[in-house]
């Protein structure tokens, strides 16, 4: 499904199901795309993560129904999938900054209105993209399973955390001195940051991973390998994080939208990091995503 097409059938999904009990895997399902791209391309292109959409869009709505109803307070809140009155009392104060009761007094309430997604081409800046046929490949790494929600706060803090417990040691130059040392020198452990969405209910997996070698996986670690196909290789130079966040953005609103010829495929992706020259802060740093794609129907 065309990515415009894709992001405008969701919102259409969410907007007919915002009183029953869905998910962002249920939002996916029906646009037949991974949870992880497409909860991670609809937060870049609208601002709003889904689960956060179908809240806001919820509590404006049942602001409505207290405004135009005499339904009971705890029957709107268990409409709008509430399991108490006190959670929804609590989000709907938090959202719009005044208690149910009170805006059945009138008082006024915060606006969230259904989205409008459109095609907004911008100049300026190319996108440096090359397509790839690449042989199926391993990679080994240190995982950690995170949720859509949380990820982008929390994966640097995962980084943070396996250079401090397994890596300090052989990046200071010594020797290995254990198995996960030895394992993160031969891999070249940190190339790739690599997301895998397979476990569903609104999580996925992420490496902190290199290209599998060979050889002893330390009790802990994990291999994963990606099929042979096609990939859209985005080049990336400037400091990190900013660099790269940028360009997601613009792969996302610019690069998908407007493509004539690609489309999203499998459920696994990559950020790749050059190990061997410069700093990450460096203006002319280079990194890059990986992206598995598959030609549109009637491009083959």
């Amino acid at each position: 499904m065309e990515w415009l097409t894709s992001i405008r059938t969701a919102i259409d999904y969410m907007e007919e199901h915002l009183k029953d009990n869905i998910s962002a895997q249920d939002v996916a399902d029906q646009v037949y795309i991974s949870p992880f791209f497409l909860q991670k391309g609809f937060s870049l292109m609208t601002g709003y993560g889904i689960g956060e959409y179908i809240r806001n869009r919820r509590l404006y709505q049942a602001a409505l129904d207290l405004k135009n109803t005499d339904d009971k307070v705890i029957d709107i809140a268990y409409a709008y999938c509430y399991e108490t009155p006190e959670s929804f009392t609590k989000a709907f104060s938090r959202f719009h900054g005044v208690t149910p009761s009170q805006v059945r007094d009138g008082a006024a309430v915060r606006t969230f209105l259904p989205l409008t997604v459109k095609l907004q081409v911008q100049g300026g800046n190319q996108i440096n993209c090359k397509i790839k046929k690449m042989f199926q490949f391993k990679v080994i790494g240190f995982q950690k399973i995170f949720d859509n929600d949380t990820a982008y706060q929390e994966i640097p803090k995962f980084w943070d955390e396996i250079c401090k417990k397994y890596a300090a040691n052989v990046y200071a130059g010594n020797a290995p001195a254990n198995p996960y040392e030895k394992a993160i020198v031969e891999n070249c452990i940190g190339e790739y940051g690599v997301c895998i969405d397979d476990i569903g209910e609104g999580k996925f997996r992420y490496l902190v991973a290199g290209k599998y070698a060979g050889g002893e996986v330390p009790e802990g670690m994990v291999v994963y390998e990606f099929p042979m196909g096609d990939w859209a290789v985005f080049d990336c130079i400037g400091p990190i994080p900013e660099a790269l966040q940028s360009l997601n953005t613009q792969i996302f609103n610019e690069w998908l939208p407007g493509n004539p010829d690609y489309e999203l495929c499998g459920n696994a992706s990559a950020e790749w990091y050059d190990c061997v020259n410069g700093e990450m802060t460096d203006k002319d740093y280079h990194s890059a995503i990986w992206i598995p794609v598959k030609k549109k129907d009637g491009n083959n």
